[in-house]
This record gives structure tokens, sequence and C-alpha cells, in this order.
């Protein structure tokens, strides 16, 4: 009886619960300047409620308070109306509920019903539990988000839902999903025009991540804090006081740089966090005294504050004139404060920090109650995306590698011979510009004359550059092009290509080598494939066959005396070879013996492992050989094909692209080796040389620290030296100790750990 008085309790209160946050979600969109469309909203909160009733999220609170969540997001933070409000409330009905999207279609209506749809299509794969089907999901995702972007705000809303409530998921579905949300949703987002969301997506993953680095730098964050206000208050007070004579109506912001990006450029740069001098931009938001003023006003702002401070001459970045393909509009410069450090003053309308903070898309085509159609940059980019999508990738990494070329890239502006302005992403290369212009032109490409000037294919363009392409019908598609192209049409169209052609130089090879054996009396069969493979340094039979249509292998006595060896050779052993022998002869054989250097412990849920047994697993870790991970760093495991767990750092490039394709092969491991084993780090010194500084150096190493010294490689000139050392340590802490101590040394200037 006690029990079922409880249990009402807390049932009522999850409903108060519930109802709070769905009044909250209608407060919010009655404060927007959406049409009020409140009636369908209810209608969508009651409907998913009831479809929901009883299921509770992992973190044990009512799985509707999800959905709710979501909408409040696309509400808020992205600007959307009720078309997406309602969509974001039914976004997992069809999903986990028996309804289904016709059931959605007769009740809400069709607009509805198809951006559910989108959203249920793309919720396995990439999105969801099956690994298998991930590329072909998130191909899925794009198609339908060119059809209608609400489907990938949605997907966004939903993903940053789930970042901020992922401390209640294991820690294998930690790495998973936030390694998937910083390779493909923060970019997405960043394309979106979605800053303030990809921030978040970025510090959220790292959070998980590298919990402790993040603990680190918040902490210096806060220590720092009220430093960085009084440089703000003193950079600020004579700007204030020139924007008020101008009589402008604006508001001035402090920006500080996101935890994410101070941490990556510690580890890019090999600074410490006191040497990220960019802490603080300040960001200047104004009311233009008229639309047609927007730019002036802009304008005249930049100039008033260059007066005060000298600006950095190569670091004025002009959005305003021309807005990036995701629609920013800013006006960027860089000014020296009075305290000589360099200050980003960020110069933004109203409107242009509305489009900046909500994203472009939700300003662009479906904008509730009419919006523009135009083709704009935007679509341009959907229309990229379609064309990469209508030629199959056989590689779920290359394809999702292709897309996210697209994603991050910032631009430069070109022109074409006649002074049509073009938008590039950075480092696009000539070959790139031809492909932007016409497959075609992209295919027959020769060269360019940039700036009436001769250049290679290779060539990197420049903002500003004016670009002719050259072309000769008798070009044809080179694979060193795939080397060098940046973005991602010209990288598919260019691989696209090259398959059609491998494919046909294999069907002329086979046809070639058919012929070839009949005169010899034989057939084309594996074992002479094997055999052909080995003579002339083949990886397998495709490589054979194409290398035969193309002419790079002319058959001859030498494959003729092979087939002659091989008619004393005795059969059965030659099918044994190839073929690897019966079952039986397999058991006996010996297996390669495993690596297992570390003792690592795996929690892990063996169900979701692919078959593999607990004594598998802890036998049998393997380092790898991309990023060297030692005791201490921050490391997952990747469950391999042959069932080996192989050890990455968590932030190592590789580990990125296996949790985004084979997320459900990636399990928590934790470090266990209690100084056992060494391990081979390189430390990167730098500094001002002088008289006896490398005894210096290894007498702290060798004597001090008692550390193996394995190689070392200094350089000077001109005063500077520049050095790696290799050694031998048990973990990070010992790497942290000798990078400190070689800090004490007073004429080294940097010591970081690197790569080996």
């Amino acid at each position: 009886m006690e029990e079922s008085i409880e249990q009402k309790e807390k049932e009522k209160q999850e409903e108060q619960m519930i109802n709070q946050a769905f009044r909250e979600l209608l407060d919010d969109y009655l404060a927007t300047k959406h049409r009020k469309r409140v009636e369908i909203i209810t209608k969508a909160f009651n409907f998913a409620n009831q479809a929901h009733k009883g299921i509770k999220r992992r973190s044990g609170e009512p799985y509707i308070m999800h959905p709710i969540a979501v909408a409040k997001i696309v509400c808020n933070e992205i600007g959307l109306g009720s078309t997406s409000i309602c969509s974001a409330l039914l976004h997992d009905v069809v999903e986990d509920t028996d309804y289904t999207v016709e059931d959605i279609e007769n009740i809400f209506g069709p607009k509805i019903a198809q951006i559910v749809d989108g959203l249920t299509k793309i919720s396995g794969g990439i999105f969801g539990d099956r690994a298998s089907a991930q590329a072909e999901n998130f191909k899925k995702l794009l198609l339908t988000m060119s059809d209608d972007i609400r489907v990938i705000l949605i997907k966004i809303a939903d993903r940053l839902h789930n970042m901020r409530t992922l401390g209640s998921m294991l820690p294998n579905k930690q790495y998973k999903i936030a390694g998937e949300t910083l390779y493909i949703y923060a970019p997405l987002a960043n394309r979106l025009g979605l800053y303030k969301i990809k921030t978040e997506l970025e510090n959220l993953s790292f959070k998980y991540e590298h919990p402790e680095e993040y603990k680190v730098i918040e902490d210096k964050l806060a220590a720092t804090a009220a430093e960085r206000d009084k440089v703000f208050q003193e950079f600020t007070a004579p700007i204030r006081v020139e924007l008020d004579k101008m009589g402008l109506k604006y508001h001035i912001l402090a920006r500080i740089k996101s935890i994410y990006s101070i941490w990556n450029k510690m580890q890019t740069k090999h600074v410490p966090f006191e040497e990220v001098y960019d802490l603080l931009a300040v960001r200047i938001i104004f009311t233009p005294r008229s639309l047609e003023e927007e730019l002036n006003d802009c304008f005249d702002i930049y100039v008033a504050v260059s007066k005060i401070y000298k600006p950095h001459p190569d670091r004025l970045r002009d959005w305003v004139s021309h807005p990036k393909s995701n629609g920013y509009q800013a006006l960027h410069v860089t000014l020296m404060s009075n305290n000589g450090q360099w200050i980003e003053v960020q110069i933004r309308s109203e409107r242009m920090n509305d489009v900046a903070e909500q994203g472009f898309a939700a300003h662009w085509k479906y904008k509730e109650g009419g919006g523009s159609e135009d083709e704009g940059e935007l679509a341009k980019w959907l229309k990229t995306i379609k064309e990469i999508l209508d030629d199959p990738q056989p590689d779920a990494i290359d394809f999702l590698n292709d897309i996210k070329l697209n994603l991050y890239a910032d631009e430069i502006f070109v022109f074409t011979p006649k002074g049509d302005l073009k938008t590039m992403p950075q480092n696009a290369t000539a070959l790139d510009f031809a492909f932007s212009l016409h497959t075609d032109i992209g295919f027959h490409c020769i060269g360019a004359k940039v700036n009436h000037r001769l250049v290679p294919l290779s060539y990197k363009l420049q903002s500003g550059d004016q670009v002719e392409v050259l072309t000769s019908k008798s070009q044809r598609v080179q694979p060193e092009w795939l080397g060098f192209v940046t973005t991602a049409r010209a990288r598919n169209k260019i691989a696209s290509s090259l398959r059609k052609e491998s494919k046909a130089n294999q069907k002329k090879g086979e046809k070639l080598l058919a012929d070839f054996l009949q005169k010899e009396s034989m057939s084309l069969d594996d074992v002479v494939l094997n055999k052909l493979c080995g003579l002339h340094s083949m990886k397998d039979r495709d490589e054979l066959l194409e290398a035969i249509g193309c002419g790079k292998v002319v058959l001859g006595d030498a494959d003729r005396n092979l087939f002659k060896e091989r008619q004393g050779t005795n059969w059965k052993k030659l099918l044994k070879f190839s073929f690897g022998g019966s079952s039986k002869e397999s058991k006996d054989t010996p297996a390669e013996e495993k690596k297992s250097l570390l003792p690592v412990s795996g929690k892990i849920n063996t169900k979701q492992i692919l078959k593999l047994t607990d004594e598998t697993i802890q036998k049998s870790y393997i380092m790898a050989d991309c990023c060297h991970p030692i005791p201490g760093d921050d490391v997952l495991g990747y469950i391999d094909e042959k069932g080996q767990v192989i050890i990455h750092k968590r932030q190592c490039p590789v580990a990125v692209r296996l949790k985004t394709s084979y997320g459900n092969r990636i399990i928590a491991v934790e470090w266990d080796t209690h100084k056992e084993l060494t391990f081979l780090v390189t430390i990167y010194i730098e500094g001002i040389d002088c008289m006896g500084l490398l005894n210096e150096v290894t007498q702290i190493i060798s004597r001090q620290l008692n550390v193996n010294i394995r190689k070392m490689d200094i350089e000077t000139t001109e005063g500077i030296f520049e050095g790696r050392i290799q050694l031998y340590v048990h973990d990070v802490d010992d790497v942290r100790t000798i990078c400190n101590n070689l800090k004490q040394v007073q004429n080294i200037k940097l010591v970081a750990r690197v790569e080996n």
C-alpha cells in the first residue's frame, strides 16, 4: 500500500515536471516573432507525451523530457517556428513506438510528416547502433537535408541535447558519440552558421574525451577571469566614448576563446595555456541607422576604432562585403592594445549577429511566413553534396572524409576572366577551381593562368586571384591529382573517373590474359593468378589485370617459363599452398604470437562487441603505430576484424575516424602498468644556443631523472637551436617531469612531447 502511494506521488511529480517544461517551451515560442500556432504545438506535445508514456531515459527521467528539450533548442537557439517545434516533439515517435509516418501525416499534415520521416530514416547507422550501415545512413541524412534543411537542424538540436546529457551513458558510448559529434556534427553546425552550437558541441566532446585536461583549462580560465575583465574594461572605454559621439545604439561584449579551441592551439603550437594570447576578443553589436546604411556603419566603426588603436595590417577580414557561404557577415579587425597585446574586434549589426548566432539556414529558404527562394551559397553547397551522393563511394571512411572536406573550410574569393566572383575553400588549387566551373573542364585541365601568369594545376589560389583555366582535349585524369585537390567535388569526380578507367583496364587485361593462357593450353584460375601476382609484384588480382590492360605488364617469356616450372610441380602441394591447406592442417599450424606488451583492463559489455570473449579481449591489446600511446594518455580500444584490440589516443585522427564509422567496436580501457614497462617518446626542444647547453640537457635527463636516451638530433641556425630527443619513459608523468625540468633551463624556450 505504501509503495502504491509512493508510486502515485512520484508519477504526480513527474507529470508536474513535464507540464512545467512544456509551459516553458510555449512561453519561449510566444516570445518569438513567428505566427502563434499554439494549438498544433500543444496537439504535438499531447500526442508525443501519450506515445512515450511510461518510458524512461537512461538518466531515469521521463522520455518525453528529451523531445521537449530538443524543441526548446530548435525554438530558442536555432530560431525555427511551429512546424519545426512540432517535428522536434514528434521526432522519436515513429522510431520508438507503433505509430507510423502515415499516422503523423493524417494527424499533423504532410510537411511535419516529411520532416519526421527524414529524422526517422537517419536514426540508425552513424547516428545509432548499426555499425555496418553508417555511411549509408549519413548519405540519407544529406539527401533529406537537401530536400528540407530543417531535418538536419532538428538533428543537430537532438545531438546537442544528447551531448548535454551524455554523463549518464557508458564510457565506450561516450567516446563513440563524442567522436561522431566532433567529426560530423560540429562541422555541420559550423557550415550551417550555428557558431554557438558548434562551439558547445566541440567543448562537450572534448570534456568527455579528455576530462582532466578540460578541468585544468576551465580552472585556469576562471583564475584569470578578473585580469581579462580589467583588460576588457580598459580596452573598450575609449571605444565607447567614440561610438557615443557617433550617436549609435550599440553594446560591446567580451568573447572568450572556447576551451576546445584553447586546447587545440596548445596542441598544434606546442605552447602552455599561459602563452595562448588571443583568449579575449571584443564584439561590437550595433543597431544600424537604416538598412541601407548598415554596411557604411560597419566601416565607420572600423575607422573610429582604428584611430584609437593601431590595426594589424594583415588581419582585416571583410565578411561584410563578401559574406561567408553560410551567411556569416562581420568585419574583423585586430588592434594593438595599450598593454602591447593584439585584440580582435568583431563588428556586427544586430541582423548580422542573429545570423551568426542562429545560423543562416534558419533565415534562408524556410523562414516561416515566407522566405527567399534565391540560389544562395548554401543552396549551391547542398547541390554539391547531392552530386557527391550521386556517385557511390566504395569505402565508408573515404565517403565521410569527402563530405567533411567541404564542411569546415574557410573561404577565399577568386575571380573568373570576366570578373565574376567565385567562393572557394581555403587552400583550393587551380584544378579545384576548374572542377568548380564544370566537370569536363576539370577532366581536361592542363594548367591555369593566375593574374595572367602561367601556373601548374597544383597552384594554391589566394583571395583576389583572377583565374583562367587552360584545357586540352587530349588530357586525361591522372592519379596524382588526388594528392593535391582539396574540394570534395573535385576529389569525388577524379576518384570516380579513375575507378571507371581501372574497371575498363581490368576487363581488357582479363581478356588479354585469357587469350595468352589459351595459347599455352591453360585456363584462368586462382592458382595461375596468384603465381602471376608473385612474379610481377602485384598485391592482388585486380592490380595485375589492370596493369596488363594498361600495358604496364606485357605477358611474355618470363610468364611462359613460370608455367613450365609448374608442370613439374606436385599439383596437390600447389593447391594446398595456394588455398591454405585443410582445416586440420590450419589447426596444427601455430598461430602468429599476438603482441600483448600491455596489461590493460577493459570494462565492456561483451554482448556489444562482436561475440568476443572477455579472455580474448584481455590477452590481445596492441599499441597503435599511428599515435604511439603511453600509460597516462587518454586512450580507447578499437576491436579490429581479427578480434584484437588496438589502443589509440582519443584525439588520434585515425581513432576519430574509427569512432565515427565503427562506433560499436569502440571500448573503454584503463591503464594498469605500475611503471613496469618503458615506452619510446619524442621530446621537442627549442631555444637560444649557448655553451654547455647540450651537456645540461643530458645531465637532467640521464643523471637527475635516470631516463635512457635512445637518440638526439639537435640543429643550430643563427644562434637558435631546435632538437628532438627520443627517450624511454614509463608513463605520461615521466614526460611531464622531464618537460618541467627542461623548462627550468634558462635558454630553453619551448619543450613539448611530439609524435615519434
